[in-house]
């Protein structure tokens, strides 16, 4: 089975004013993610409830200068991030990023 690259980073480290997240995918296209926006899309069962899918994780319980302390690979699927709240049991694939980046940038 061949790789998709428009889920395979190249590239992964800060944006230019190291203020994001920036990873350049396989495909060219270069994503850049606001710390606050991805911590309050943390896939985990902490903040998605796994029966019914809805969000459990409140906006108003992240703070505008959330930010990740350290970034895990996970294998070669996904990121750990670990936040400056405390907060790492979430792995963000490669895969959940791109549809974040594609969802949000109006691509296909």
């Amino acid at each position: 089975m061949a790789r998709d690259p428009r889920t395979h980073p190249s590239e992964i480290g800060p944006s230019e004013d190291e203020s994001r997240l920036r990873i350049v995918w396989e495909d060219g296209v270069a994503s850049e993610y606001v710390p606050q926006d991805l911590r309050l899309m943390c896939p985990c069962a902490g903040c998605v409830d796994e029966m019914t899918g809805v969000r459990t994780l409140r906006p108003e319980d992240v703070r505008d200068d959330v930010y990740p302390t350290a970034i895990h690979y996970v294998g070669r699927y996904a990121l750990q991030l670990v936040w400056s709240d405390g907060h790492s049991t979430g792995f963000y694939t490669f895969e959940y990023l791109r549809g974040l980046w594609d969802r949000e940038d109006g691509s296909t």
